[in-house]
């Protein structure tokens, strides 16, 4: 949360609030899309490249894109606190196969009592300044619960940006499995002096919604943050994924009886296709603070140890195994397993 640029003799309020949205769904192409289709995908802008790596995974990162706000901030207690600034947005990639959209701002703990010129906005980029004092904590608790009609709407902003990149030529709308995006709401307020950062509260709400809300040592650049929201975002995507995959088939249950003929590599048990897309797509790319800042990474031992997510994943990925394993015995050597 580092504050912006400052005009010479100009000296800049603290940031007290960082926010952001992110959106994360399974790239809808039946292949996984490469490095070079990753950067046509996510080049946003033609002045800025898209930044690319392939350790310890394939990761593409779109520039950030900006968009003006002029609006009411949301509120738990219905203040009317107006904000002038721009959002950033970005999207990413994960082993070209889980697309994220993001966008996220942070507010000073004060602004001017009027508006400036847009140049002013322009050199202080995902800067939402307020007019007058920042009651933080009513807004921050605002922006968890979402706003109402005709205040900022940050979600809005990476939904626009995910809807378009999901109508790009490249995809050719048939994802390999079927799953459903998810968000994820997050804030971060600043710690106390020699604090470290912490989690104060992870939330599973409704329609697939996440909220998060931080703490961060003060001077923690927003852009950080946002990417260890989008970190936390992924992977809460892939277990929920998986735990769907597996609710959504009968484990254990007998196979229908049928005539005798010779096996094939088409005809699997259903629990076999229904599994084998996670196998392929999804089980290698739990990869916890792959790209997180080290001063952030300590947030993801919270999380570890409760809920315990990676707890959690090892428990269905041996699942999955156990089940395909269990498949790959003919069935009449299996039922004699089970009789003897």
């Amino acid at each position: 949360m580092t504050p912006g640029d400052m005009t010479p003799g100009e000296k800049q309020p603290p940031v007290v609030l960082a926010c952001g949205e992110v959106r994360t769904c399974l790239l809808p192409a039946l292949q996984a899309l490469d490095s070079r289709a990753a950067a046509q995908l996510l080049g946003l802008r033609a002045d800025e490249r898209v930044l690319l790596s392939e350790r310890p995974n394939l990761y593409g990162r779109s520039p950030d894109t900006l968009t003006g706000v002029d609006c009411p901030l949301p509120s738990a207690d219905g203040a009317r606190i107006r904000a002038v600034g721009t959002v950033a947005a970005r999207a990413s990639l994960t082993e070209g196969r889980v697309l994220q959209s993001s966008a996220y701002f942070r507010v000073p703990a004060a602004g001017p009592d009027h508006r400036r010129p847009w140049g002013h906005y322009l050199v202080r980029p995902a800067t939402v300044e307020p007019f007058g004092k920042l009651p933080y904590e009513a807004v921050a608790q605002g922006l968890l619960n979402g706003g109402r009609h005709g205040e900022l709407d940050i979600g809005l902003i990476a939904d626009n940006l995910l809807t378009r990149l999901l109508r790009h030529p490249l995809l050719d709308q048939r994802p390999p499995l079927k799953s459903r995006p998810t968000r994820l709401r997050w804030v971060a307020l600043p710690t106390e002096r020699d604090e470290g950062p912490s989690i104060e509260r992870f939330t599973l709400a409704e329609d697939e919604l996440r909220t998060v809300r931080l703490r961060v040592p003060p001077g923690t650049p927003a852009g950080e943050i946002a990417v260890l929201c989008d970190d936390l975002a992924l992977h809460d995507w892939l277990l929920t994924t998986v735990v769907r995959i597996l609710d959504g088939i009968r484990l254990g249950a007998a196979e229908p009886p049928a005539r005798p003929r010779p096996r094939t590599g088409e005809d699997r048990p259903a629990v076999v296709t229904a599994l084998r897309p996670a196998v392929d797509h999804l089980l290698h790319l739990w990869m916890p603070r792959a790209r997180v800042a080290h001063g952030l990474a300590p947030l993801w031992e919270t999380l570890e140890d409760r809920p315990g997510f990676t707890r959690q994943w090892r428990t269905l990925v041996q699942r999955i195994r156990d089940q395909l394993a269990l498949h790959a015995i003919p069935p009449p050597h299996r039922e004699a397993e089970l009789t003897t």
